[in-house]
């Protein structure tokens, strides 16, 4: 479904506002709560404490873009295309050094 924004249209704060999205849609995973607790080091209280860090919430983007049925899924869930979530991550700190490896 489309939204109306043009390509490449997030400024940071409506990025981290897709990133809180999709934290949330995070929490509600039960399968993949912990895999992103794991692999970013981070404790459950830390995804209240560090919600509002920029950095991190491109963390959060940079986890859940690891596996296509996983974009699909939160994508879903948003009601947005599929490559919103690049879109925003690229306007979050670090989005302009995606590694692809």
């Amino acid at each position: 479904m489309e939204d109306g924004r043009n390509s490449m249209a997030y400024t940071q704060e409506s990025a981290e506002v897709l990133s809180l999205q999709a934290l949330a849609w995070l929490v509600g995973q039960e399968d993949l709560l912990p895999a992103f607790l794991g692999s970013t080091g981070a404790s459950e209280s830390d995804l209240r404490d560090r919600a509002g860090d920029p950095a991190f919430l491109g963390g959060v983007l940079d986890f859940v873009m690891m596996d296509d049925a996983w974009v699909m899924a939160f994508c879903d869930h948003v009601a947005i295309p599929y490559e919103r979530i690049l879109e925003a991550r690229q306007a979050l700190p670090g989005g302009e050094q995606v590694n692809w490896t």
